[in-house]
C-alpha cells in the first residue's frame, strides 16, 4: 500500500510481511483441525444415509435450528422411505425416523428385525438389530453387530449399491461365523453366514440385476 506524503516529501511503501500472516485473532485455513466420524456416526445408513443434516447459515450469520431427538443431540427428523433414505422436505408419504428407544429383549428384537427383513425393510431391521448390539454383553456384541451388517449390507442391495451390499455381507458374515458352534438365542449363526456369504458371491459375480428378490431375505433364527 502506498502511503502518499506532501509535496516534497518521499513517499513510502509498506513492504509486505513475508509469509502473508492473517489478521491476529483469525483462524487461517489449516489452523482447524477436522474431526473424524466415527462409525456410530453414519449408518445405512452406515454407509451413508440418514445423519443429521446441516443447514447453511443465513446471511445474518445464524444457523437456522437443527432437528434433535430428545436428548438433544443433532438427528434428521425428515420422514424416510422404506430404506430409511431421508425424503425431501414436504414430500408426502414415508414414515418417520425410528425414536430412540432402548433395545428390545433379544428374542422380541430378533423377531421384529425378521418382521422388517421379510417386508423388505432391512434399514429398520438393522436400526433394531444395532440397538440389540449396543446393548450387549461383551461376549454378544460381535454377533449383534453382525448381525446389524447384514441387515446394512440388504439394505445396499435394495437400494441398488453392489459393492456396499458385498463389503457389508461379508463383513457381518465374518462376524457372524465365530459363532456357529454355540449361539444364543437360537441364532443361526452358520446359515446366516453362509447365506449372507453367498449372496455377496452371487452379486459379484453377475450384479444385483442376477439376484431375484427373494434372495434378498434371510433368516436370522432356526
Amino acid at each position: 500500500m502506498r502511503l502518499a506524503g506532501r509535496p516534497g516529501t518521499r513517499t513510502l511503501t509498506r513492504q509486505p510481511v513475508p509469509g502473508g500472516s492473517a489478521t491476529p485473532g483469525r483462524a487461517t485455513p489449516g489452523d482447524a483441525s477436522q474431526a473424524s466420524a466415527t462409525p456410530g456416526n453414519a449408518s445405512p445408513g452406515g454407509a451413508g444415509a440418514g445423519g443429521a443434516s446441516q443447514g447453511s447459515a443465513t446471511p445474518g450469520g445464524t444457523a437456522p435450528g437443527r432437528d434433535r431427538n430428545a436428548a438433544g443431540r443433532p438427528r434428521n427428523a425428515r420422514l424416510r422411505d422404506e430404506l430409511g433414505r431421508p425424503l425431501g422436505r414436504g414430500t408426502p408419504g414415508g414414515v418417520p425416523p425410528s425414536p430412540d428407544e432402548p433395545a428390545l429383549p433379544p428374542a422380541s428384537a430378533l423377531a421384529l428385525a425378521q418382521q422388517l427383513i421379510d417386508s423388505g425393510q432391512p434399514f429398520r431391521a438393522h436400526e433394531v438389530l444395532e440397538a440389540s448390539w449396543k446393548a450387549a454383553p461383551p461376549a454378544e456384541r460381535d454377533l449383534w453387530r453382525g448381525l446389524a451388517q447384514v441387515a446394512v449390507g440388504l439394505t445396499h442391495a435394495r437400494r441398488g449399491n453392489a459393492r456396499g451390499a458385498v463389503a457389508l455381507l461379508r463383513r457381518g458374515a465374518d462376524a457372524i461365523s465365530g459363532y456357529a458352534d454355540a449361539c444364543p438365542h437360537g441364532i443361526n449363526a452358520a446359515g446366516i453366514a453362509g447365506s449372507a456369504g453367498e449372496l455377496a458371491d452371487g452379486i459379484e459375480a453377475g450384479g444385483l440385476a442376477a439376484v431375484p428378490p427373494g434372495r434378498l431375505v434371510i433368516r436370522l433364527v432356526g
